[in-house]
């Protein structure tokens, strides 16, 4: 029987989702590459473990991680079920819905139908009576906006929701879709999008100024650029790199040599700081308070201790911000 470790608080830092009531830790679990039925259970238990232990209490899934779909729901409901569940009230549990889950018209996107029926089956998959965070996973275009955000007003109505986010929103829209919560009076505090050093999309589109402005969090995916900024490609491609049996996220066309050189100057720059790039690349997304926890992936457990070490030094000076502007820009 696991027994979570007693100083499983002493060293993560928490930060305030915006102006709600909620903390997350600096650095965060995600669920979407490595628990599905191509993953060794045993090795999953031991990541949410490892996790927990160390301040970790965000898990975060969909209804489609896998995979397949759905299974990364099933699998976290059994370490849940035999583990994890006496602990379930230390436990911020996300899930989200609009991505395609099954056949027909109802599957994907953001109609009522689709999320609260996609709600029920993420509670049944797990073994939950509510999930904390509840998301929209992406915005769309031809659904009304007030049809989504009114759903998932329901589903915290109806108990099954605590907090709601949106995922994948640009500034504009997350401007609109605040406005709706906050008649409906739904406790939103979240937006969950792609942010990392190579990747500054939420600075341009304006994510990041907007959840400022509004008091609302940022949880940032992909901080690693699909494991580009690590040190796996620091000598160019191994042989029996993932990029070549799997094609589902990072492409081999994206390694070009200007890129690994890239790579190389920040990898660099990071041993100078005494971190590892990805360290140094996790706790850039973390510099300036905006962004209130990092979502990391992990294949094994000892990357999670790796990644919540980023949370050790989260300043950078003038010089080095520029630095890595200059090398990635």
């Amino acid at each position: 029987m696991y027994l979570a470790s007693d100083k499983r608080y002493d060293t993560m830092p928490y930060h305030r989702l915006g102006t709600s009531g909620l903390k997350l830790p600096a650095v965060s679990l995600g669920l979407w590459h490595n628990f599905g039925n191509t993953g060794r259970f045993d090795n999953m238990q031991q990541m949410c473990f490892t996790a927990f232990d160390n301040g970790i209490t965000h898990f975060d899934l969909a209804n489609n991680y896998g995979p397949p779909e759905g299974t990364a729901e099933i699998n976290f409901g059994r370490i849940l079920k035999e583990d994890l569940g006496a602990y379930r009230d230390e436990l911020i549990i996300s899930t989200k819905s609009g991505y395609w889950m099954w056949p027909g018209p109802y599957g994907e996107w953001g109609s009522r139908k689709q999320l609260l029926s996609s709600l029920d089956q993420s509670l049944k998959r797990m073994g939950l009576e509510y999930v904390d965070i509840f998301y929209h996973h992406r915005p769309d275009p031809d659904t009304p906006l007030e049809e989504t955000m009114g759903a998932l007003a329901t589903a915290v109505q109806s108990g099954k929701a605590l907090y709601v986010g949106l995922s994948n929103y640009d500034g504009p829209r997350l401007e609109q879709a605040a406005a709706i919560l906050a008649d409906l009076r739904v406790p939103f505090v979240i937006n969950q999008n792609r942010y990392s050093i190579f990747d500054r999309t939420i600075e341009q589109n304006g994510v990041k100024d907007t959840a400022a402005k509004l008091g609302k969090g940022i949880i940032a995916f992909s901080p690693l650029a699909q494991g580009m900024l690590t040190d796996r490609y620091l000598k160019g491609i191994p042989a029996d790199s993932r990029i070549r049996t799997d094609t589902r996220f990072l492409k081999e066309s994206a390694l070009t040599e200007e890129r690994l050189e890239q790579i190389r100057q920040l990898n660099d720059l990071a041993a100078q700081r005494g971190q590892t790039l990805a360290q140094m690349a996790l706790s850039w997304i973390l510099r300036d308070g905006i962004v209130t926890s990092v979502l990391a992936g992990a294949s094994r457990p000892e990357q999670v201790l790796d990644n919540i070490k980023a949370a050790e030094n989260t300043s950078f000076t003038a010089d080095e911000l520029a630095l890595i502007d200059k090398i990635s820009l």
